[in-house]
C-alpha cells in the first residue's frame, strides 16, 4: 500500500529528465549504428559524455524526489554510478577495449536494472502499461549482459549490442518519464484535504503492519 499511495500525492519533479537522458542514450544508439566502421574506442567520447550527462540528471532527479519516489535512492545510486564511469572514460582515452567494453556494460546493465524496478513500482501503483517500461529494461539487461560475456571485443558484434543496449535502455527510460508525468499531473489534481486524508490513512496502515 505505501508505494501504491505514496507516488500520486507527491508531486513528481522534473519528470523531463528522464526523457532527456532516455533521448541521449538513443542518439548515442543511433550513432554507434550508423558508424559501424570507426573503431569502438574512437567512441569512447561519446560514451563518456552521455554517462556525465545522464549521471547529473540522475543525481538532480533524486535529490528533487526524494519526498515524492519510493525508489529515489536507486536514481542517486545510478547518478554517481554512471558519472564515476563517464570521468573514468574521459580521464583515460587511451582505454583498452576489453575495458571500455566492462564499463558500458556495467552501466548500462545497472541502469537497466534500475528501470526494470520502476516498472514493478508502477504496476503496484496500478498504472496500467507498466509492462512497456519492463520489457525495454528487460532487454537492456539482456544485450547489456550480452555485451559483458561477449569474448571478442573487435567486430561488428560489439558493435550491434552496444548499440541496440543503448537504444533499449534510452526508451525504456523515455517511457518511464511519460509515466512520472502523468502522475504528477494527477497528484496536481488532489486537493490539499485529500492529500492530508490519504496521508495520514497510509500512517494508520504503516502503523499496523509494522512499516516505520
Amino acid at each position: 500500500m505505501k508505494s501504491l499511495l505514496k507516488p500520486f500525492i507527491k508531486t513528481i519533479q522534473f519528470w523531463y529528465v528522464p526523457l532527456i537522458f532516455g533521448v541521449v542514450f538513443i542518439l548515442c544508439g543511433l550513432y554507434v549504428f550508423s558508424r559501424p566502421l570507426e573503431t569502438y574506442l574512437a567512441l569512447s567520447f561519446l560514451f563518456s559524455l552521455s554517462f556525465i550527462i545522464s549521471g547529473l540528471g540522475d543525481l538532480i532527479f533524486s535529490m528533487r524526489n526524494s519526498n515524492a519516489l519510493k525508489g529515489w535512492g536507486w536514481y542517486l545510486i545510478s547518478g554517481l554510478i554512471s558519472f564515476m564511469m563517464g570521468v573514468y572514460l574521459l580521464s583515460y582515452p587511451g582505454i583498452s577495449a576489453s575495458i571500455l567494453v566492462f564499463v558500458i556494460g556495467f552501466t548500462i546493465m545497472f541502469r537497466s536494472f534500475q528501470l526494470f524496478g520502476f516498472a514493478l513500482d508502477l504496476r503496484d501503483a496500478g498504472v496500467v502499461n507498466w509492462g512497456n517500461t519492463a520489457l525495454m529494461s528487460a532487454l537492456g539487461i539482456i544485450f547489456s549482459f550480452l555485451l559483458l560475456a561477449n569474448p571478442i571485443f573487435s567486430g561488428l558484434s560489439i558493435v550491434v549490442l552496444t548499440g541496440l543496449s543503448f537504444l533499449s535502455t534510452g526508451i525504456a527510460s523515455i517511457i518511464l518519464s511519460f509515466h512520472f508525468k502523468k502522475i504528477k499531473r494527477y497528484a496536481e489534481r488532489i486537493s490539499d484535504p485529500l492529500k492530508r486524508k490519504i496521508e495520514a490513512l497510509q500512517k494508520e496502515l504503516d502503523d499496523e503492519i509494522g512499516i516505520k
